[in-house]
């Protein structure tokens, strides 16, 4: 049996969060690409912290097209590569152990027909030992594989926690809804690959306008992960 059409689900989860909790909708962190992306994560995404305590991110979550490649390439700028091989071999990096960085997209590794984009992807980054999530048969899409995509980590030994995971695009109706879902923390890539800045579609369009009405005009952040508040540096999630 195939799952319900993901894209018109999205599309109306976009719609029903703007209405009912519209700062849901917001990035804790935006930059202009991932090559701006700072080691240490967990004061620049909760910078206003009203207590001492600072998020501890220990996985990441990276979109493919327009975050780490041009749509529908496997190709990698080179600043962007430069980016993740730091991410990955730096001394003071959290992320150079083994499997916590994760590409998850909603091309490369959600279908059968994509599998040379995958070989491709880890092909090049096989130095790195970055791999490409697979979506397991009968899953969704982004935003609503967030638990598939949390139990791989948790599977790893990378995370016990949602809040320790970022995910990392720069699509709000997808990367930024499924780190909401997911408990985690959302980076927004605004500019996509360069900051020369993309070709937007309608839809991408208007997720940029509404960031900056919610953001500007109507004065919103996004909330820290739900439960986040909760937890104490010994606390694990079912």
């Amino acid at each position: 049996m195939q799952p319900p059409n993901s894209n018109l689900r999205a599309f109306n989860l976009a719609v029903t969060t703007l209405l009912k909790s519209p700062s849901q909708f917001l990035p804790h962190l935006t930059i202009p690409t991932i090559a701006h992306l700072p080691e240490n994560l967990g004061p620049a995404v909760h910078p206003n912290s009203s207590s001492e305590k600072t998020p501890t991110i220990r996985a990441l979550v990276l979109d493919k097209d327009n975050t780490l490649c041009h749509p529908k390439t496997t190709a990698f700028p080179s600043e962007i590569l430069k980016k993740l091989t730091a991410l990955r071999t730096s001394a003071t990096s959290p992320f150079n152990k083994e499997n916590s960085i994760l590409i998850v997209s909603n091309r490369a590794g959600s279908h059968p027909r994509y599998d040379e984009e995958v070989r491709e992807l880890e092909e090049t980054l096989g130095d790195l030992r970055i791999p490409v999530f697979r979506l397991p048969e009968g899953s969704e899409k982004k935003p609503f594989c967030g638990n598939e995509v949390l139990e791989w980590f948790r599977e790893r030994g990378v995370v016990s926690r949602p809040d320790e995971i970022a995910v990392v695009g720069d699509r709000l109706g997808t990367d930024v809804l499924m780190a909401v879902a997911m408990g985690s923390w959302s980076v927004w890539c605004r500019d996509g690959v360069t900051e020369e800045g993309r070709d937007m579609n309608l839809l991408e369009k208007m997720e940029v306008w509404v960031e900056k009405y919610l953001r500007e005009s109507r004065g919103l952040k996004a909330p820290p992960p739900k439960g986040w508040e909760g937890y104490s540096d010994h606390d694990e999630v079912d």
